[in-house]
């Protein structure tokens, strides 16, 4: 600990250190040994400084034209280019994810400033005829204010990212808290920022505990919206603070993704996808494929090759380019992940391959647990229900198109799910029944583009979507304007 180096939190654009004078080991899961820094362990009197000088600072900023705004965005993307493989890896230190994946974190986060910088000169209203003579009318978008931005640990800086470019290029102000796991990947996003020439006070990053900085955070009566990526559970009492004032609130929670195998479907190809979806990032997305629903006529084929891939994936450290997949983020996921194991035995689904954790020789200081499949599972099981959130993946039979689409919705998710066929009109039956957010033909549950809105269906949202022209949404309001020059009272719906 003595050599890791000590972080600070970000304040009215100063590296500050907490009021509390207390802070917390950031530590890589894959070998806890490892000291990343040391980080602020912040509490409610650092969130009021953060919120404060966001606040001020949002008197300037919002009136800054929304293209100079977007300059700034921009540059963020080209820093980061340059910092890519440097962030990456350090990611997979903190997080545990294999370096391939954190390189499509920071090239996520490189994507969305693109993005969203181009949004600086398209923040478009309209204008619409008026009923009366003389009159012109229209509706622009306005910045909210203040963002309280609260994100987790998988994806540290492609989401923060999702949330701070649109938030920044409409003239809002944020305050920014990120998993206490991966504080190292917003440190370096925020540093960029810095970097990048945004003002002080627009951008704050605080570090801490949910309890001790996320709430404070998320009661504050000068935040105008907080945009929440996390477990349903958490999201559920944001929304309840949030409500008492009618404040906004944009909320990404859990999911229960499927993956539907059709008779008729490529079966190497729905394999890799199965694969890639139930244990790419360990199995811990939103939008991972624990399930997969698989035809009958091809039950068995399927098993066997996923079971024999899968078998073969190599676990370990995500730093070494032959690794596949990497360790659980902390002990509390991997205690979760095991548990779910042993529900999955007793409710007497057939563990076809893993169900252990890993400790022997370069496991035994990580939180390391096998790709793990059950077979035979009914669609009503706790493991067919409840996001697991690692890396085990449930399969289940069906007859049909119509029973598997019936079990894919059969959950309180809907963000994203998929469908394996070369049948035209299955696809698009499947399309249009599928109650989710996203959705795949002949692909996996995940891999979304920064051009598309990113969101799902009951309880993986309300309703709010990120990326894509959507995300602009959670973070402005909208004006309607009349301008009346025929120099006379006209009365709407009455002088018409």
């Amino acid at each position: 600990m003595a050599d890791a180096k000590v972080y600070k939190n970000y304040i009215n654009g100063e590296w500050v250190e907490s009021v509390t004078k207390k802070t917390f080991e950031n530590k890589n899961p894959a070998d806890t040994r490892e000291v990343l820094g040391i980080f602020q362990k912040s509490n409610e009197e650092d969130v009021k400084r953060a919120v404060d000088a966001a606040k001020e600072a949002y008197r300037k900023w919002r009136l800054v034209p929304a293209p100079k705004r977007a300059e700034i965005v921009f540059r963020i993307g080209e820093m980061l280019i340059k910092r890519k493989e440097d962030f990456a890896k350090q990611m997979t230190q903190e997080m545990g994810k294999v370096l391939k994946e954190t390189r499509g974190d920071v090239q996520e986060a490189i994507d969305m400033s693109y993005y969203m910088a181009g949004e600086g000169r398209r923040q478009f209203g309209f204008t619409s005829p008026s009923e009366l003579p003389n009159k012109l009318q229209m509706c622009v978008r306005q910045p909210l204010g203040v963002c309280a931005l609260i994100t987790p640990w998988n994806f540290p800086m492609a989401i923060p990212s999702w949330k701070l470019m649109p938030a920044l290029v409409l003239g809002n102000t944020i305050v920014f808290k990120p998993a206490t796991d991966t504080p190292m990947s917003a440190y370096n996003l925020v540093k960029i920022c810095e970097e990048a020439g945004i003002p002080k006070g627009v951008i704050n990053l605080v570090t801490g505990s949910g309890s001790d900085v996320g709430i404070p955070l998320m009661k504050s009566k000068d935040i105008k919206v907080v945009s929440f990526t996390g477990s349903t559970e958490v999201g559920r009492k944001v929304s309840e603070v949030c409500a008492t004032d009618f404040r906004h609130v944009h909320l990404e929670m859990g999911g229960k993704n499927a993956i539907m195998v059709m008779e008729d479907g490529k079966i190497d190809l729905a394999v890799e996808g199965a694969l890639w979806g139930g244990f790419g990032t360990t199995g811990q997305r939103c939008t991972a494929a624990s399930r997969v629903i698989v035809h009958k006529k091809v039950y068995n084929e399927f098993i066997d090759r996923f079971v024999a891939r899968a078998k073969a994936l190599k676990v370990g450290n995500g730093l070494d380019p032959s690794v596949e997949m990497g360790p659980s983020i902390n002990e509390g996921q991997l205690n979760a992940v095991m548990s779910y194991v042993k529900i999955g035995k007793d409710e007497g689904a057939k563990l076809l391959c893993g169900g252990n954790r890993l400790t022997s020789g370069n496991y035994q200081n990580g939180f390391f647990h096998e790709p793990t499949i059950f077979g035979e599972v009914d669609p009503k099981m706790r493991i067919a229900q409840e996001e697991i959130f690692g890396p085990v993946v449930s399969v289940i039979p069906c007859d049909s198109l119509e029973q598997a689409i019936e079990i894919c919705n059969g959950t309180i998710y809907g963000l994203s799910a998929s469908i394996y066929t070369q049948d035209v009109n299955k696809a698009f039956v499947a399309m249009r029944d599928v109650y989710t957010g996203i959705f795949y033909v002949n692909a996996s549950t995940i891999g979304a583009e920064v051009h598309l809105p990113f969101g799902g269906t009951n309880q993986t949202g309300n309703g709010h979507r990120e990326a894509g022209v959507a995300g602009i949404d959670v973070f402005s309001e909208w004006k309607s304007i009349y301008v009346d020059f025929s120099g006379r009272l006209q009365k709407a719906q009455i002088d018409a």
